[in-house]
């Protein structure tokens, strides 16, 4: 895709937004004609304790919690980092989520869809032995950039991810464009039937 897209993830106390469940931490990296060109992180302090499950997932304490800015500083921020990007996550339904949520506390609303790096993943990369984040940078040669379960490095991996799975895209089924609207397309197509319908968009 030529415009430029923002890829984001989250790190949160659990996996509820509607169970009470918040986001503790933000990363995202801007894309913009093939490379990663800026990248945007934060802690954030929402008054919500991080259980020592979390903790050890993740590596965030509530006492690195304690200093850092609230959701009412992040996610203007945040906003303003987005713009006006087509937005991409790992699994995108759980950071949507989360995003969706949090924007909405603080009066903002997502203008642009989010696409699953996973969803297109499953459809490039059938043979791998799952499609974790940590799994798919190793089978795609993706370097690790930093600590997984955080979120700007898991940010900028699946930003490096999604540049590998564009190249795929072009090298492998000659698509001079790869616009958003085939991306939600594949997205769509079965992993069964996704090899052959990207060869048909290729003629």
């Amino acid at each position: 895709m030529s415009n430029r897209l923002v890829v984001i993830d989250f790190e949160t106390t659990g996996l509820s937004t509607n169970g009470g469940d918040r986001a503790i931490e933000v990363g995202a990296v801007s894309i913009e004609q093939g490379r990663i060109t800026d990248s945007f992180q934060s802690l954030i302090n929402t008054g919500v304790p991080v259980s020592s499950f979390i903790e050890n997932y993740t590596g965030i304490s509530n006492a690195m919690l304690s200093g850092a800015p609230g959701p009412d500083r992040v996610f203007p921020e945040l906003h303003r980092f987005v713009a006006d990007a087509v937005l991409v996550a790992h699994n995108a339904s759980f950071d949507r989520k989360f995003l969706d949520a949090e924007y909405a506390r603080v009066g903002y609303h997502r203008a642009k869809p989010f696409l699953c790096s996973m969803r297109i993943a499953r459809r490039l990369y059938p043979a791998c032995t799952n499609h974790k984040l940590g799994t798919l940078v190793k089978y795609a040669r993706v370097p690790i950039t930093g600590d997984f379960h955080r979120a700007l490095a898991d940010a900028q991996m699946t930003g490096l991810l999604w540049l590998a799975m564009m190249d795929k895209l072009k090298l492998n089924y000659g698509l001079r464009n790869v616009d958003l609207s085939l991306l939600q397309k594949l997205e769509s197509t079965t992993v069964a039937r996704a090899h052959d319908w990207l060869t048909a968009q290729g003629h």
